[in-house]
């Protein structure tokens, strides 16, 4: 092995890491080192050498045999993560945190390490050491603010939910281990097709998936989000929301694409056989069922977009099943779109948060007249992830779910997945209905009796940081191809290895 290649192809991931040591010993110093405004500074300025070593200095291939891993589609997914990354540096900043302010950065720094590993891998070990990484970072990002008891317990939930989750996860694995007798997930599979009927190896498989329906928070592995995303600092929400949903996705399709290729199974109507197909099948039929009709009842912004993404979960995981080229195209270009959108709302609403002292549905009332800008941005967002034409989260729900019907003879005399695609399309119609709800408040509810929002507390960063999110989402709405071709080309290229 050549150490130096191996220090180019995780110089993104050593950069950050530099970055992050060199601002907790600024937090250490005290002073004006320890500001928001320095701490943010660094962080940006360490997330852009990132991009520029992923761009410049790593090359493509593999080492340790998968246990690093750098081609185009992984690569994409890595710039994806550090953009957004940068997105929740701004709006950490913006939120002007007074505790812990420098471990803040630190710490977001140390979880988009953990998401860039796990993608960057093909090898299980890596997976379970970058998961708990991120998780552990974004657990003590969650409660921080040690005096807000909402943060305490988000953080306490996500943290006794994510050891059992990774318990499952890691003992999963273990199974695996001791049948296919490889942790890589390229041998794994050879080896797994000679073993195919063993009911250890089901298992483990099932346990594994607890560990990722955790991550991905699909149900019923869910329950943690709706108490982490309305507790935690918005900024931290915000990335939870994206960035880690972003990595759980491509792992997760990765470690079934790649690992257990040839073991799908049937969720078909009428045609059901045995394999990971059929577990997801469960698990998005829920994500649907569950996500979007508790959405419908809450009164929190916060809480609503968690029981959304829950729901938006569940239609990632009914392309997953198509097992195809085609659903991992549709797969990587929704969460990234999903991840912009909801980065941008989560902006939106921590503005509110902080102006009006809540995020309840009526502290949005009248917002448009203080907030022209915010509120047609926070139009946008809601928009996309209902599905509404011409924004990108149409494009990204009509490729999740072609994929999905491309894939167990809908075209043909079998059902197929027919069934779960008409229930993710009667359910991607219930979404509108909640995120109308908020809109409704900002442009047609009068703002009498709330505080007024004067905004003097955003700066022109974030505003501006804000409105190319809505700017994004209108562009790869007109232009999906601008997203969608190179993801096309880096999936080409990584079959055709």
């Amino acid at each position: 092995m050549n150490y130096f290649d191996f220090v180019k192809i995780l110089s993104p991931e050593i950069v950050l890491l530099l970055v992050a040591m060199g601002i907790i010993g600024m937090g250490c110093r005290g002073g004006k080192f320890a500001e928001a405004g320095a701490c943010a500074f660094l962080s940006f300025v360490g997330v852009l050498l990132a991009v520029g070593a992923l761009i410049f200095c790593a090359p493509d291939g593999q080492m340790a045999g998968g246990m690093i891993v750098l081609d185009p589609l992984v690569r994409l997914v890595k710039f994806a993560i550090l953009a957004m990354v940068a997105v929740a540096v701004v709006l950490l900043q913006a939120d002007r945190p007074s505790y812990h302010v420098a471990e803040n950065f630190a710490m977001l720094l140390f979880a988009a390490i953990g998401l860039l590993l796990i993608v960057g891998t093909e090898e299980m070990l890596v997976i379970f050491v970058g998961l708990e990484l991120a998780g552990l970072a974004l657990y003590a990002l969650a409660g921080f603010a040690r005096s807000d008891l909402g943060a305490a317990e988000a953080a306490l939930k996500y943290f006794l939910f994510g050891s059992v989750a990774a318990a499952f996860l890691l003992y999963g694995m273990s199974l695996i281990f001791g049948v296919c007798g490889t942790t890589e997930l390229q041998a794994m599979s050879a080896a797994l097709r000679k073993n195919a009927q063993e009911p250890i190896l089901t298992a483990g498989l099932a346990m594994a998936l607890v560990g990722f329906g955790f991550k991905v928070a699909a149900v019923p592995f869910h329950l943690w989000a709706p108490d982490v995303y309305q507790g935690a600092p918005t900024p931290a929400a915000a990335f939870v929301a994206s960035g880690s949903k972003v990595a759980g996705f491509f792992i997760l399709a990765k470690f079934l694409f790649i690992g257990f290729g040839g073991l799908e199974g049937s969720a078909g109507w009428g045609s059901f056989a045995p394999g990971w197909v059929p577990m997801l099948g469960v698990m998005a039929a829920l994500s649907m069922v569950v996500g979007n009709l508790m959405a419908l009842v809450q009164k929190s912004v916060r809480r609503m977009l968690a029981y959304s993404g829950i729901g938006h979960a569940g239609f990632l995981l009914l392309a997953l099943m198509a097992a195809s080229a085609e659903s991992l195209e549709a797969v990587v270009f929704y969460t990234v779109i999903y991840g912009v959108a909801t980065l941008g709302a989560f902006g939106v609403v921590g503005v509110v948060v902080r102006e009006r002292g809540g995020d309840s549905f009526s502290r949005f009332a009248g917002l448009v007249k203080r907030e022209p800008v915010l509120s047609f941005s926070m139009l946008v967002f809601l928009c996309s992830l209902a599905g509404l034409p011409p924004l990108a989260g149409f494009f990204g729900k009509f490729f999740l779910f072609t994929a999905a019907m491309g894939a167990g003879g809908i075209l043909g005399a079998a059902p197929g997945l027919l069934w779960l695609v008409a229930l993710a399309l009667f359910f991607s119609a219930v979404s509108l209905y909640y995120y109308l709800l908020v809109l409704k408040q900002i442009f047609f509810i009068s703002e009498d009796g709330v505080a007024g929002c004067s905004g003097e507390g955003l700066g022109v960063v974030p505003r501006a940081v804000i409105f190319l999110l809505a700017v994004v989402t209108v562009g790869l709405g007109c232009f999906p191809d601008l997203l969608l071709g190179p993801i096309h080309r880096a999936v080409e290229v990584l079959l055709g290895n």
